[in-house]
């Protein structure tokens, strides 16, 4: 899979095991080593404007050594943004920024002391065998996005998985995957990092369910006006799904913060 694809695990991992690790719960190496394990061997590309120490002048770092130098500059936290075209989130600017994310589909927005980095991971292959993550930096605005809570996004997923469900079963034509099968399992658990509220943790194998639902989506065999009504629904659940899959993400920092 493309790791710059809104589907590779890249900015949530980054954003899970890195906020774990800000918080206390685990060590850099150990969050570094969880966050490799699921995306692959990560290196940073630096903008010239990067004022972190540039070991030895090289522009890219190992992303275990950019982490240490973000926080040895004041890193407080990493926010997740997973926007797609009409809908920002998880993104404040600038416009430059916002483009290329929402062209990834993702990003990992470190916050530092009165600014903000922005991170964008593409898939970094080389020869026949390598599978790593080149991620961008680049100065993102430090306004604080307009995202839900945890407790908002889990009822918001439940009101759109319950609507998508009644108006698939309406759906005539070939049978339909619907979204209450995706509560039966699909192998697409998610384990958030140490120091996660269990309803987080609720919130994300859920959300990981439904997104794996929402991949198998069909329209094959389905009228035009079958599509229309079909397609308004899953596009509802597919923001619920991706507000509730960041807001997952961001409860450690939720938890620090009452």
């Amino acid at each position: 899979m493309d790791s710059s694809h809104r589907d590779s695990p890249a900015s949530a991992a980054l954003v899970c095991w890195g906020n774990a690790w800000l918080a206390g719960h685990i060590g850099l190496d150990e969050a570094v080593d969880h966050i490799e394990r699921t995306a692959g061997p990560g290196i940073v590309a630096r903008p010239p404007s990067d004022d972190l120490p540039s070991h030895g002048g090289a522009r890219d770092a190992p992303l275990r050594g950019y982490l240490a130098d973000l926080r040895l500059s004041g890193l407080t936290a990493l926010r997740l943004a997973l926007p797609v075209a009409g809908d920002p989130l998880g993104l404040t600017g600038p416009p430059a920024f916002n483009s290329a994310a929402i062209e990834a589909g993702q990003a990992a927005i470190a916050v530092l002391a009165g600014r903000c980095v922005g991170l964008i991971p593409e898939a970094d292959l080389r020869g026949s065998s390598y599978r790593g993550v080149r991620w961008t930096a680049a100065e993102a605005a430090a306004a604080v996005p307009d995202l839900p809570s945890l407790a908002e996004a889990e009822r918001e997923l439940n009101t759109a998985m319950l609507s998508a469900t009644e108006t698939l079963m309406n759906v005539e034509g070939p049978r339909q995957a619907h979204p209450g099968t995706a509560l039966s399992g699909s192998g697409a658990d998610e384990t958030l990092a140490p120091g996660y509220p269990g309803r987080a943790h609720r919130v994300a194998a859920l959300s990981a369910r439904l997104a794996h639902a929402l991949r198998l989506a069909d329209d094959r065999g389905l009228t035009s006006g079958q599509v229309t009504a079909r397609g308004s629904v899953l596009r509802d659940l597919d923001r619920a799904v991706r507000r509730a899959w960041v807001a997952a993400h961001h409860a450690i920092l939720e938890s620090r913060a009452q």
